[in-house]
């Protein structure tokens, strides 16, 4: 697709100081905090002069991706090692798909072992969790209740819908509660005919059931509510206080629901250059986000990012920067904001997106280019964004000689620390963050 490149960049341009200006503070505010850390010699003194070295081996921020993918491209196992290397080497949270027609195609035969039969971008449960785990990736499941993936066979009357649901429910705890800790409850809830043909999704209760449910079979889990991209960021829909998405939470909530964090999605799927440039004038504006990103913040919840497409629209390397420079403006824009706990883009791979076959990219949404890597599993601009952001502009790492104390401001999440004075080396781990001490002593045996 043509468009004018200037045009779907220009409210981030016109706005560059500002936002620069906001994001740097927030990010020094909200995802980074002071640490002391004192050296002691063997009899308890500080120590005159001591070696430094800090690296930052997790981020308690999580930015990922969807993990469709996995073990699912059969045409060439050199790509499927190739998308797991990528993946591991950029995310630190991977959400893996709980579509329940997908997952339970046939009633009482649910697809959770690794050698389940195939279903294209659903690799089964088991798999997933195992590969995430081996890797130091948090999973994350998407999503117990989607009335558009619910099985022909579970449909039927309210309290047999029902029913069905809660046995659903509780066999996903049973089996994976303690080893996901973050589940999308309900998704896409304001959505299109389809949805429709399900009783239960008409009643009053359906959000509130949903998720008292989930609280009772998930109750030390994170319950997300999850909503599509118009409803939260464009016109006519955003209306402040008087958004439907935000007042839909807020009535779950009044009437005893138990949300922990709202899920608001970011797939740019415009086709023609009229539509996209008219999007840009919501989803590509700066103030725009902010202000969602506050009136939602209201609420007193954390917020995540979860679902991303930004399209590239072709293999054209201009088009591939373009995609790259507003993701990192996006990035920047929410990792910044004091309410937000996540990122997650979408599809990692050009060439394997939904409702088209592998390698087509005449419909569906591999017409989009919207992956962060090339069909041929080589990283565009906007993987090396990503990776980048979080991998090196967003983590602390420095070495240093210090007078017996160190004292350092950095980004919250998991470290190592290697100090060396008088020949004796002492290493040590800790945590920086809100919830930990902002102090350590080091003591040198």
């Amino acid at each position: 697709m043509k468009y004018d490149r200037n045009a779907v960049l220009d409210l981030f341009r016109l706005h560059a100081d500002d936002t620069d200006a906001r994001v740097k503070a927030g990010i020094e505010e909200n995802r980074k905090g002071p640490m002391l850390v004192s050296f002691t010699g063997p009899d308890g003194k500080p120590c005159e002069t001591v070696h430094v070295e800090v690296r930052q081996t997790s981020h308690a921020f999580k930015y990922g991706a969807d993990l469709f993918m996995l073990d699912e491209i059969s045409d060439d196992p050199a790509k499927n090692e190739a998308y797991k290397e990528l993946f591991a080497g950029a995310f630190n949270l991977a959400t893996c798909p709980f579509y329940w027609r997908d997952l339970e195609p046939e009633q009482g035969k649910p697809r959770f072992a690794k050698d389940s039969p195939k279903v294209y971008r659903r690799p089964p449960p088991d798999l997933c969790v195992e590969w995430c785990e081996a890797h130091g990736i948090e999973p994350k499941a998407h999503c117990l209740n989607y009335p558009s993936f619910q099985p022909a066979w579970a449909k039927g009357d309210v309290a047999r819908e029902k029913f069905l649901l809660e046995k659903r429910f509780r066999e996903l705890a049973e089996r994976y509660a303690g080893r996901i800790p973050m589940w999308e409850v309900t998704n896409e809830t304001f959505g299109g005919p389809e949805q429709r043909r399900s009783n239960f999704f008409q009643q009053p209760d359906y959000v509130e059931w949903s998720f008292k449910t989930a609280e009772r079979y998930f109750g030390a889990n994170t319950l997300v509510i999850n909503e599509a991209h118009p409803l939260v960021w464009a016109d006519p829909w955003f209306l402040r206080f008087r958004s439907p998405y935000l007042m839909q939470i807020e009535r779950a909530m009044l009437k005893g629901a138990r949300i922990d964090s709202v899920g608001m999605q970011f797939h740019m799927f415009f086709r023609d250059e009229n539509s996209l440039e008219a999007a840009a004038r919501s989803y590509y504006d700066p103030q725009r986000l902010f202000d969602v990103m506050d009136t939602y913040a209201a609420l007193g919840l954390p917020i995540q990012i979860t679902e991303i497409t930004i399209p590239a629209y072709s293999t054209d390397p201009g088009d591939e920067e373009v995609q790259a420079e507003i993701l990192r403006e996006l990035y920047r824009i929410w990792f910044s904001h004091r309410a937000m706990e996540a990122i997650i883009y979408w599809n990692l791979p050009d060439g394997y997106a939904a409702w088209s076959e592998p390698g087509d990219f005449s419909c569906g949404e591999n017409a989009y280019y919207g992956g962060l890597c090339r069909f041929d599993m080589t990283p565009k601009p906007a993987y090396r964004v990503v990776k980048d952001l979080f991998g090196k502009e967003w983590r602390t790492n420095f070495a240093k000689d210090v007078p017996g104390r160190l004292s350092f401001r950095g980004f919250h999440g998991g470290y190592e620390l290697v100090a060396t004075s008088n020949g004796k080396r002492v290493r040590r781990t800790f945590d920086l963050g809100p919830s930990f001490a902002p102090a350590i002593e080091v003591k040198f045996p």
